[in-house]
């Protein structure tokens, strides 16, 4: 009777392969499901049946990358390759970016899920446009990681990702072109100070307006908003420079706004006024920025300028 038991116990937690029975997912299968948003290999705007295109949905966002195993399976592949690697005194952070960077050990790469976090939550699965981006994921991953560690991910975005993809993960996926990893004290010392201002007292001042840019709510870099914003926060030096100026003048920075600009036609742009209050005389000064976000890679349109509400 126990035998009976055991032999029906391991049939209901076995399953076999059947022919018919789905692939499992990895990295370089997800593109497909990104329809009908976006083309998996252009990011060209999709026409479904009806003959309506779709457009794009695009990703601008600043966050983390983090690797995670998706199943089990290969968990236990990596832990067999980090045993024939030379990982003796290796925190295990190391020993898994070492691991990762051989070339023998890229098949790993293809299946472990890649996740951006954005404010501490799971925001996106990132998947390569190309399968040949996958060196960009081994080379966001830090060896020694830091809290202030950032990724700046550019691609389109796609739809949730299914269960079975990353061990019930579902957010949505991110199909990128391109990311740009860096710490925040390493961008902060990058941006050029006025050169009135010394390092020491331009530093702070660059810092937190980052921070407010990163820390505005839901900045999840999906929106044209937060895409114009995320993009001048590390493409645009200029803005650092007036708030530097600004916070010099006894002001504080009390508002960042982002409308669509007047010019906006058949192409979408949008007006960024960042807005300083003298702490003693409450007047108000404003300064603006346009910025064309109507595909992937957001673009400057004016330089940064004083301005005056109509």
């Amino acid at each position: 009777m126990e035998q009976i038991r055991a032999d029906a116990q391991e049939r209901a937690t076995t399953r076999l392969v059947e022919p018919g029975d789905p692939p499992e997912r990895t990295l370089t299968d997800a593109p497909s499901a990104v329809s009908p948003q976006a083309c998996a290999t252009c990011g060209a705007p999709v026409v479904p049946d009806n003959g309506a295109p779709v457009a794009p949905h695009f990703v601008y966002a600043i966050g983390r990358l983090e690797a995670r195993f998706p199943r089990a399976s290969v968990e236990r592949e990596f832990a067999q390759a980090t045993g024939r690697a030379a990982t003796t005194g290796l925190t295990d952070r190391q020993a898994l970016q070492k691991v990762l960077s051989q070339r023998e050990n890229r098949y790993l790469v293809r299946q472990l899920c890649w996740v951006l976090t954005i404010g501490g939550l799971e925001t996106y699965l990132l998947v390569p446009r190309d399968p040949g981006d996958v060196e960009l994921l081994v080379e966001a991953l830090r060896a020694t990681p830091s809290p202030m560690d950032l990724d700046c991910v550019i691609g389109v975005k796609g739809p949730i990702a299914p269960p079975e993809m990353c061990n019930g993960l579902m957010v949505p996926l991110a199909i990128f072109d391109q990311i740009y990893s860096f710490d925040r004290e390493t961008l902060i010392k990058a941006i050029p100070k006025p050169e009135k201002m010394a390092a020491k007292d331009f530093g702070p001042m660059a810092a937190e307006l980052f921070d407010r840019i990163l820390q505005m709510t839901d900045n999840a870099g999906a929106t044209n908003e937060h895409r114009a914003l995320n993009y001048l926060a590390v493409r645009y030096p200029a803005i650092y420079a007036t708030a530097a100026d600004a916070f010099a003048r006894n002001a504080s920075l009390t508002a960042v706004d982002v409308v669509l600009s007047p010019l906006s036609g058949v192409r979408t742009v949008v007006d960024v006024v960042f807005s300083y209050t003298n702490r003693t005389t409450d007047v108000v000064e404003k300064f603006m920025v346009r910025v064309d976000v109507t595909e992937e890679f957001p673009f400057l349109v004016t330089k940064l300028s004083p301005y005056v509400d109509r």
